[in-house]
């Protein structure tokens, strides 16, 4: 490849990178892959060879946030963990830790919080809703372990303070080994609720 041919290159990361930071944050996609093909669509560009890593795309949203979020997505990101907090408290016997955007940093209005929560039994954290009387749903979620194999956790779905919470279930001992993150292959950062009460 020559110097000119890899500059150009470059570019076209960099472009693709920020036309799907855009997308993500605009239209609430929280998946990278379909958020960079949109990209590429949008743009009349190849998916072949040109397109950007996870931790390029999250480096673009944080600058996108950065440029035109302004103090918006600073009241906006304290809401969300203020929110964050308040569904830790619900699911406290459970021992929450929030992960993704919302930890990052990288939240948009569209996104979803996220809840790592522990205990052997799903049916478990069912129970604390219907002792509430909160409405949830249940859902699957495919998550890549240390070994590299994928396993499903159950999870369960309801709102507080009109955003969307996701709470995904391990056993006990899966707090000791967090799933690898999507964005950058590395295991995924998790805060429990003194540290997200830090950053407010």
């Amino acid at each position: 490849m020559t110097k000119k041919s890899a500059v150009g290159s470059d570019r076209a990361r960099q472009v693709l990178a920020q036309e799907a930071a855009r997308i993500i944050v605009e239209q609430g996609i929280a998946d990278f892959r379909v958020a960079k093909t949109k990209a590429a669509e949008r743009l009349g560009m190849s998916t072949q060879g040109v397109l950007p890593n996870n931790s390029e795309i999250e480096a673009a949203i944080s600058n996108h946030l950065l440029l035109f979020g302004g103090e918006s997505h600073i009241d906006l990101l304290q809401n969300l963990r203020r929110s964050a907090i308040a569904a830790m408290e619900v699911l406290s016997q459970f021992e929450p830790r929030l992960v993704g955007p919302v930890l990052q940093g990288t939240a948009g209005a569209n996104t979803t919080i996220n809840l790592h929560v522990f205990t052997d039994t799903p049916e478990r954290v069912a129970f604390r809703f219907d002792e509430l009387v909160l409405s949830y749903k249940p859902f699957e979620r495919r998550l890549k372990s240390r070994r590299d194999q994928v396993e499903t956790y159950a999870g369960f779905r309801f709102l507080q303070d009109d955003w969307t919470v996701e709470a995904t279930v391990f056993p006990v001992d899966g707090m000791r080994q967090a799933p690898i993150s999507p964005v950058d292959g590395r295991p995924m950062k998790r805060a429990d609720q003194s540290s997200v009460e830090r950053l407010l």
